[in-house]
């Protein structure tokens, strides 16, 4: 299928995502630990009424939020090299101050989330989380974005576009593992297989500046990720362009949301929570600060039909 053959929504939100991405580059970042420009709100008694009152909180008084600090603009390091700074603690703190609660953000790797949210190590995690039918029979959701995801290439790359799986037959393409696009670029290859198409080498890395490297060099063709880190550092240094765009949910668009072990009662609040932010015109506001407003939602919805593997 062909992205350009998508709905004229997707396109919208494909075409816009660039430009605000821009706007945030050219201005300074502020990445100081004390965040003295990150919105803050009061509490919304209707979200408060809505918490489990046995919920065994990890700290009682405290939302403890598990944060991956690899790229902005979602998170990185502040310059104490300790705390996380970008749109998701940002989006964890209006969470908090929602449900009346102190924010206790706690820097994590990408692999170590499932199992602290299950295992109650954290009440929550918040990191481009997509809402997937697999993840769903171990936690609850509750969303705030839409997923958006991006192929990029070197600045000088002779590729000019990714619009079909047939484009990336006989190229060495990068992906995060365990992620939603992982599942994607797989299904893929699988199918150009079965067409006698040549196959796609698939390299994974660990360190997201020896990736940066390996992209920028030529050392790999491409890279598809999550389009609002890509297109943040597109836009930071012109080192490397998009040449395509999927909706996180391929063909169908799909969510981001907040994670949250199953059934413990706690994502309904957070969605109240969400939702009265969004209603206030805040969360859009939370959102632009980082250049994300093209990724917005309209309404946060608990559990939604999720990205199913095929």
């Amino acid at each position: 299928m062909s992205l350009f053959a998508l709905s004229p929504r997707v396109l919208a939100v494909a075409a816009m995502t660039l430009l605000p991405m821009a706007a945030v580059a050219a201005e300074e970042i502020d990445l100081s630990p004390e965040q003295p420009g990150r919105i803050r709100v009061e509490k919304v008694q209707a979200a408060i009424d809505l918490l489990p009152p046995d919920y065994p909180w990890v700290t009682p008084g405290k939302l403890t939020v598990a944060a991956v600090p690899n790229r902005l603009p979602l998170a990185v390091y502040a310059t104490d090299t300790k705390t996380p700074v970008g749109n998701e603690p940002d989006i964890a703190q209006l969470i908090a101050d929602s449900l009346g609660l102190e924010l206790e953000l706690v820097a994590v790797a990408w692999a170590d989330w499932p199992l602290g949210v299950e295992s109650g190590k954290y009440d929550a995690a918040i990191h481009n989380i997509t809402v997937t039918e697999e993840r769903k029979e171990k936690f609850d959701f509750s969303t705030y974005r839409n997923d958006l995801l991006g192929f990029y290439v070197a600045k000088d790359s002779k590729i000019t576009q990714i619009d079909d799986r047939t484009d990336i037959a006989g190229l060495n393409g990068a992906v995060s593992s365990g992620t939603n696009q992982e599942e994607i670029l797989l299904r893929w290859i699988d199918e150009n297989k079965a067409q006698g198409l040549p196959d796609t080498t698939v390299s994974y890395f660990d360190d997201e500046v020896v990736q940066d490297l390996a992209l920028e060099s030529g050392r790999i063709d491409f890279y598809l990720g999550p389009n609002a880190t890509s297109a943040f550092k597109a836009s930071k240094d012109g080192k490397i362009r998009l040449v395509g765009t999927l909706p996180g949910g391929f063909p169908n668009q799909a969510d981001i949301g907040v994670v949250t072990r199953k059934g413990t009662g706690l994502a309904p609040a957070i969605t109240a929570a969400l939702n009265a932010q969004i209603q206030n015109g805040t969360y859009a506001k939370v959102l632009a600060r980082w250049g994300l407003d093209s990724e917005a939602i309209p309404e946060s919805r608990t559990n939604p039909p999720g990205l199913a593997k095929k």
